[in-house]
């Protein structure tokens, strides 16, 4: 019982920030929290606060309420995805919660504001699916890519699309291999040059990049080590924002909690820890910084309990065209401080892309 509660109160010490930043309402986290004795209950009871949500979209869509539909479809995906979120308790509920949020989601896309187009990108046999986002009244907008982290997905991206939307950009949130929908399908992977370059190609053969001006890339936590590794061989990315990563993912992981090192054994489709913890060292930015010519926002909290600020430190100094923005009051990926970290990376995204 005590390794059980021990479980749900990392889990709301160290992402009760993270999701509420993200959508979810502080009353909701709190109702399941103080129901929550049990570890093996995170999931089902975020599904049943996630069920709420998705019958007050139903109710509201029924009599034509599309705005009220639609952000409680989001609430409902965002309960769901919480659910799954580091809970590999029951494998038959986190699958069912994974495909409940993206589907719920995507009754909230054409209705967002501004609203999301729905692509799969061709991928290896399979597809990289992905939410493009356009700023209203801008022709020929700059294009951010945003790419999740370990265990977040492209449909929690919304609050950060809106902070480059307002600013004239485009958004494209995908989930890359291990992530999301594609956790089925493909193990995480530190590779990313494989990833991007076919997404940026897809664009091209469907027209769509004529549509952009200049490409940019904000990579989450894990993500701020695909970026620039995608980026030291993509020429067509003018400019990366590394929120939060590591430089060496071995490095940090002894220090890691159970729940996220859980996850690195799940997403890598490892048989266990210790196999995990063999690839992590393959999840590095290692030789890779000097090739990374483009601009690079590296943003770190001095609080990060994941991956320590000398990792933030590493990067930039290896990165020719880095910028260190550490923020002496942030936790992991600052969402305790949303406020500060967004508006500033959003506007050094714009004023990079033009």
């Amino acid at each position: 019982m005590d390794s059980e509660m021990n479980r749900v109160q990392i889990a709301a010490h160290h992402w009760q920030p993270r999701f509420v930043a993200n959508g979810i309402d502080v009353n909701d986290f709190e109702n399941v929290l103080a129901r929550t004795t049990e570890w093996a209950d995170w999931g089902l009871n975020w599904h049943e606060m996630g069920g709420v949500h998705e019958a007050l979209g139903r109710e509201a869509e029924q009599h034509g309420r599309t705005v009220s539909a639609t952000a409680a479809y989001q609430r409902a995906a965002w309960c769901y995805h919480l659910g799954k979120f580091l809970w590999f308790e029951d494998l038959a509920l986190h699958a069912t919660l994974r495909d409940q949020a993206v589907a719920v989601y995507r009754r909230a896309l054409p209705h967002l504001d501004p609203p999301a187009e729905r692509l799969d990108i061709p991928f290896e046999g399979h597809v990289i699916p992905g939410h493009l986002r356009r700023p209203k009244g801008v022709t020929t907008p700059p294009l951010v890519l945003i790419v999740p982290g370990l265990d977040s997905s492209k449909e929690e991206m919304f609050s950060i699309e809106d902070e480059f939307l307002r600013r004239g950009m485009a958004t494209l949130s995908i989930d890359g291999p291990g992530q999301s929908e594609n956790s089925v399908e493909f193990a995480i992977r530190p590779n990313w040059e494989t990833v991007i370059t076919p997404v940026l190609d897809h664009l091209a053969n469907i027209g769509l990049d004529a549509t952009f001006g200049l490409i940019g890339l904000m990579g989450i936590s894990m993500g701020a080590i695909y970026g620039p590794r995608a980026a030291a061989h993509e020429p067509r990315l003018s400019a990366v924002v590394g929120l939060a990563g590591p430089y060496n993912l071995g490095e940090c992981w002894d220090a890691l909690n159970p729940l996220t090192r859980g996850g690195y054994v799940f997403y890598t489709k490892s048989a266990n820890e210790d196999e995990a913890r063999d690839k992590a060292y393959g999840l590095n930015l290692e030789g890779i910084l000097d090739k990374v010519t483009q601009p690079l926002l590296v943003i770190h909290g001095a609080r990060d309990r994941l991956f320590p600020p000398a990792q933030a430190e590493r990067i930039a100094r290896e990165a020719p065209n880095a910028t260190l923005l550490m923020y002496p009051d942030g936790n992991h990926v600052c969402n305790n401080i949303a406020y500060k970290y967004r508006p500033v990376m959003a506007d050094w995204m714009s004023e990079q892309l033009g």
